[in-house]
């Protein structure tokens, strides 16, 4: 599984060692359809409790992956999978 710092190596994205970023799920909104967890390409959501959660060690916002983070753009409820302001996104 690739990590943030990883991500240099495979796109050419220049990371730093300990950047952090991330999304989360507001549970009050989800649905627990489940369509954002088999999206996501660092296996980062999972159910838990009757709803859907991100591991913010594992999130990459998608970067390296997709140009837009997959989990916003399935999810049928708008405004369920935001940023994580406790994990700054990444900045160019």
């Amino acid at each position: 599984m690739l990590v943030a710092h990883d991500l240099g190596r495979v796109s050419g994205i220049n990371f730093e060692r300990n950047t952090k970023m991330a999304y989360k799920i507001i549970s009050s909104q989800c649905t627990a359809c489940s369509a954002c967890e088999p999206e996501c390409p660092n296996v980062a959501i999972y159910e838990k409790d009757g709803t859907f959660v991100i591991n913010p060690k594992k999130c990459t916002e998608c970067i390296g992956y997709f140009d837009d983070a997959q989990c916003v753009a399935v999810c049928p409820v708008e405004n369920t999978c935001v940023i994580d302001n406790n994990y700054p996104r990444y900045q160019a």
